[in-house]
């Protein structure tokens, strides 16, 4: 069986972060690196202590939340705030996002930078604040539930 490099395989590539950090490469934050690598979009700490244990039962919750501390020192997980307040990971992320976050039906969308870049630039013009767009939920009604409400 072939090794994938340290350069490609995301999972050795983060062991190698920690350990030059001087953290122990554990079982547990292999299952939480596995489990990272398999998902998509944004997940919870509590979905990800889920399913950490689920590969390895004596994952604790601070053993996750410190190694997802590292990892997004070392940019490879972002987290932001949902419309609820709850803190949201994006494992590996592409680009910068905001979001966009239906308060009636409860869904939510990405809204990319240059689609939020007039607002980021007005705000930057007119009170001299840089937007992290990480950090950024848009809060209203989508078009399905506006046409609801205005079809009652």
């Amino acid at each position: 069986m072939k090794r994938k490099s340290a350069a490609v395989d995301p999972v050795a590539r983060a062991r190698d972060a920690l350990r030059a950090r001087g953290m122990r490469w554990t079982p547990q934050r292999r299952a939480l690196l596995e489990v990272l690598v398999e998902a998509s979009g944004h997940v919870t700490g509590a979905e990800l202590i889920e399913r950490a244990r689920q590969r390895d039962p004596e994952t604790t919750p601070s053993t996750v939340y410190r190694t997802l501390d590292v990892l997004e020192d070392l940019g490879l997980v972002s987290h932001s705030h949902g419309h609820d307040g709850r803190e949201e990971f994006h494992v590996w992320p592409a680009s910068e996002h905001a979001h966009l976050a239906c308060e009636a039906c409860r869904a939510t969308w990405e809204i990319e930078a240059t689609e939020a870049l007039a607002m980021t630039e007005a705000l930057a013009r007119t009170r001299g604040f840089a937007v992290n767009l990480s950090h950024l939920t848009v809060s209203g009604l989508c078009a399905d539930c506006r046409r609801s409400a205005d079809a009652v």
